[in-house]
């Protein structure tokens, strides 16, 4: 008998051998060993891969060289489980710190090769021609110093001036700039445009290029506060093909799996990539969604630092533009769920800027050292342990106060944009876990000893907010049985609430409002405005201005020093579906919109001024999105301010004169335009009219057609209509 051909099943069946060393590393760094003392540091370099790694590599896998004395000669080479676990180990044992002696320096066992086969020659780089891109902050230099808005609206994006009184003046537009939306870098700077390659950023008076970033199908962008680095997330996973361009602008085969990146905004460079690990949450419906939180890097206030959280193990603090772990390793915190980092205030960057500006001034007498960057995490109750909220600095990872929290549900940090103060919103569950109310406990982190002071309210919070340039936050909380229940066709009854510093140095409740249906609180940028807007209702688009300081004229003339401040509400309105509200840099106007992208039926916009007068509204088709042009930090120094300030009255007077001739030029305009279209109709009437009397003239009569006594009685129509009223009533019984 033949034997039987397996030829077609063989192949069909073939499992390929993985002959290639992607997952083979080389770890250089490691002490110079003999051969006696070989298991005692495999040991330790896996014990070291298993807790700052969180591999498992079993020793049998590290091999060490010896050379010809019978030393080792200095390095270790490693084979992982696969290409993953080699890119993992890659990105977090580079440049780990073994000993006081010794630091690892990491690399693939092919780029060991394929470095070895380069060309020594040295061959100098061509020069790049330099290119003016002009002046990026161009708008400031405005004459009548107006602010920009940007605008999507169907596929076209427009950049123009805010006038008071009349339509934003467009001084650039383009039809589809972006593929969804479009993105304000922190000083305004940059404006970033989304697009299936990557991301683009344009600036200067033309609305030049400035730089693109290769990332495809990104969707989401953050900035640094100084805006020198820029942080993209896209959905799919990075793909680096085999003929990829390489680059430092580009990604490599590291990057492979990924999905969010850092670059340095100047040079377009690629710091960075990270893998999202997504986070398991329950839905309303009992399901399981998964995501992950945004900002996925939170910055320090002086973008020193960035960090990101692995909740429940620990807090990775990296360093740019190196994008190294601060000390080589993440502050491991027993599940820890969240953190936030403490702003800088305007003064914590004023004593930045001469602090790092020490080498060319001399330092006041009276100076302090600024202090060091601060974030603040919290624990949920963990073994009988309590939950806890505690405040680290950074670099030092000093704990500086920490409060234990008892019955805790959720926790969400607030901090102060000054850095004043810090908020920490606890939500709390009754003994019997049917119901939730919340507290605050505030720490005053410009005293000594950060002490804490507690707020007790008896119903939820929906929303809290600090005011940026005082010591005022507003809460909406409710008692709605409602409270929870996701429908569109709900509104929730709620109370707004109003706190401030009291004068005797403890925060206290200002005012309060009830029955309202607000559930979202935006502070103007300058403080002593709020607008409380109900968000997401079909039924309730409720808009309200409230100033917290109404009488601060009568407290400014008065010698009592507890005379305190009176929240009064100056102005109410709606705008129907409304979905986004977004105040000016100035905190002299503020947006509302209605956006395509949300159910809304009426897109469009409105600008109010800041008691709630409604200065003009534009129902556009397929409105997307209104973004006011943020400013850099004011110039002036302090005492330029104070002056301006102090003579705000003259200042005044020359705004209102130009503003009275603004008014004064756009009614000319209108009357130009009136008398315009009545000249118009005029001429068209005296052109009628020559008509009608040719047209007699050949016809030989005195009328054309019907005249105009006939024209009326035709038109005219009678109307008989019967009242009757009944003046008595009479019943007889036959």
């Amino acid at each position: 008998m033949d034997e039987l051909d397996y030829s077609d099943i063989e192949a069909k069946y073939h499992v390929p051998l993985d002959e290639s060393l992607d997952n083979v590393i080389i770890i250089h760094g490691v002490p110079v060993i003999t051969p006696a003392k070989e298991q005692r540091l495999v040991e330790a370099i896996q014990k070291r891969f298993r807790t700052q790694a969180e591999l498992e590599v079993p020793l049998e896998y590290f091999h060490i060289p010896y050379g010809d004395g019978g030393e080792s000669k200095g390095y270790v080479i490693a084979e992982l489980a696969d290409v993953d676990e080699a890119v993992h180990a890659i990105r977090t044992m580079d440049g780990y710190a073994f000993d006081k002696k010794h630091r690892f320096a990491v690399n693939r066992f092919t780029d060991i090769e394929r470095l070895a086969e380069l060309d020594e020659t040295f061959v100098e780089p061509e020069q790049e021609e330099y290119q003016q891109r002009g002046n990026l902050r161009s708008w400031l230099a405005d004459p009548a110093c107006r602010d920009q808005l940007a605008m999507c609206h169907h596929d076209d994006v427009q950049i123009g001036w805010h006038n008071k009184s009349s339509q934003p003046e467009i001084v650039h537009s383009r039809t589809r700039w972006t593929e969804s939306y479009v993105q304000w870098s922190p000083h305004g700077t940059y404006l970033a445009t989304f697009h299936l390659q990557g991301i683009a950023l344009w600036g200067g008076a033309a609305w030049e290029r400035i730089m693109r970033y290769p990332h495809p199908g990104v969707r989401l962008v953050d900035f640094s506060p100084d805006e020198k680095y820029m942080v993209t997330w896209a959905p799919e996973p990075i793909q680096v093909p085999e003929n990829a361009p390489q680059g430092p602008q580009f990604f490599s085969a590291e990057d492979q799996g990924n999905r969010v990146a850092i670059w340095d905004v100047r040079t377009g460079h690629l710091l960075r990539t990270f893998a999202v690990v997504q986070e398991e949450s329950a839905a309303e419906n009992g399901a399981v969604t998964k995501g992950f939180s945004w900002p996925f890097l939170k910055w320090s206030g002086d973008s020193q630092y960035c960090a990101k959280v692995t909740p429940g193990k620990f807090i990775s603090v990296y360093e740019p533009p190196r994008m190294g772990l601060l000390d080589h390793k993440s502050i491991k915190i027993d599940g820890v769920v969240d953190f936030e980092w403490c702003p800088l205030g305007d003064k914590d960057k004023e004593t930045l800027e001469i602090w790092n500006d020490r080498a060319n001034r001399e330092l006041p007498k009276s100076f302090k050292k600024p202090r060091d960057n601060m974030l603040c995490y919290w624990q949920p109750e963990m073994q009988n342990q309590p939950a806890r909220v505690a405040v680290m600095s950074i670099p030092k990872r000093e704990l500086l106060r920490s409060k234990n929290l008892f019955n805790v549900a959720d926790c969400k940090l607030h901090w102060h944009p000054q850095g004043d103060y810090l908020c920490v919103k606890v939500d709390r569950q009754t003994r019997t876990k049917k119901t939730v109310f919340s507290n605050f406990e505030i720490f005053r982190m410009r005293e000594k000893d950060f002490p804490v002071e507690t707020i007790e309210l008896k119903d939820p919070v929906m929303a809290f907010a600090w005011e940026p340039q005082g010591s005022h936050f507003s809460v909406i909380s409710t008692n709605d049985p409602n409270f929870g229940i996701v429908s569109p066709g709900i509104s929730l009854k709620t109370q707004l609430l109003f706190y401030h510093l009291h004068p005797r140095g403890n925060f206290r409740q200002l005012k309060a409002f009830d029955n309202k249906t607000c559930n979202a609180l935006f502070w103007s940028p300058r403080g002593k405005h709020l607008l409380a807007a109900t968000l997401g209702s079909t039924q309730k688009f409720d808009l309200e201005w409230y100033d917290v300081d109404f009488n601060s004229d009568v407290r400014q003339n008065s010698n009592n020093p507890d005379l305190l401040e009176e929240v009064k509400m100056i102005g109410n309105a709606e705008h129907y579906s409304i979905t986004d509200v977004e105040w000016d840099p100035s905190g002299r106007y503020v947006t509302t919109s209605a956006s395509l992208w949300r159910r809304s039926t009426e897109h469009g916009y409105a600008i109010w001024d800041f008691r709630g007068t409604e200065l003009q509204k534009h129902v556009l088709d397929q409105f997307k999105q209104i973004l006011w042009r943020p400013r850099p930090r004011s110039l002036l120094s302090k005492d330029e301010q104070k002056r301006v300030r102090r003579n705000l009255r003259e200042f005044s007077k020359v705004f209102d004169q130009e503003d009275e001739a603004e008014q004064n030029s756009q009614a000319l305009a209108h009357r130009e335009v009136y008398q315009r279209m009545v000249e118009e109709w005029k001429a068209w009437r005296e052109k009628n009219r020559r008509l009608l009397e040719e047209a007699k003239k050949e016809l030989g009569t005195d009328t054309v057609g019907p005249s105009a006594q006939q024209l009326q009685k035709e038109s005219t129509e009678e109307i008989h209509e019967w009242i009757e009223e009944v003046l008595e009533e009479t019943e007889e019984v036959l």
